[in-house]
């Protein structure tokens, strides 16, 4: 999907954050913050037609896994195309994560990533999905967020004892790039 697409959604639906796909540069900045090298379970919050998803599935190691969370039909049904049997789209928001990820029998995942427009989210659900993501990462688990403004880092402080904000200016618009953990 490119961005006419994007634009399309951006549209029709007041969820999506952005009217063109995550940079590479965006990318590759929080990737440095994922241990590559062993497995990980990682949920992905807003991962729109997997730009970023794709990335990560070619890095992970043959037994990781991944949860998409997309309230999109149109970018969950592109984001079902990667036929990857690491990958799970599931066509529900952020807000049912731990319902979802008590389904799959997680108890902790490693890695929670977020492009979801937290300043667009009344106060209640963002504090619900923020509070249920620091529960559901373990002690040694990171919460990482991509974000057009800096709004969410008094929010994360709230629920993660170590919050890092980072800006990354080769993005359309610059992102900010926050690692919570706890």
């Amino acid at each position: 999907m490119g961005t006419i697409a994007y634009i399309k959604n951006f549209i029709k639906d007041r969820q999506v954050a952005s009217i063109t796909p995550t940079s590479r540069h965006t990318i590759e900045r929080i990737c440095r913050h994922i241990n590559f090298e062993k497995d990980v379970r990682i949920i992905e919050f807003g991962p729109a037609d997997g730009v970023f998803t794709k990335i990560i599935l070619e890095r992970l190691t043959p037994t990781s896994e991944i949860i998409a969370l997309e309230t999109n039909t149109d970018f969950a049904a592109s984001l079902s195309q990667h036929h990857d049997k690491r990958l799970t789209v599931v066509n529900r928001s952020a807000e049912d994560v731990m319902e979802i990820a008590s389904s799959r029998n997680w108890h902790r995942a490693d890695y929670i990533l977020s492009g979801i427009p937290f300043s667009f989210l009344k106060k209640e659900l963002k504090h619900k999905i923020l509070q249920d993501s620091a529960q559901l990462l373990g002690d040694k688990g990171f919460f990482l967020a991509y974000q057009n403004s800096l709004h969410l880092k008094p929010h994360l402080n709230a629920y993660f004892p170590n919050v890092q904000t980072e800006i990354e200016y080769l993005n359309i618009p610059p992102m900010c790039i926050f690692k919570a953990g706890k």
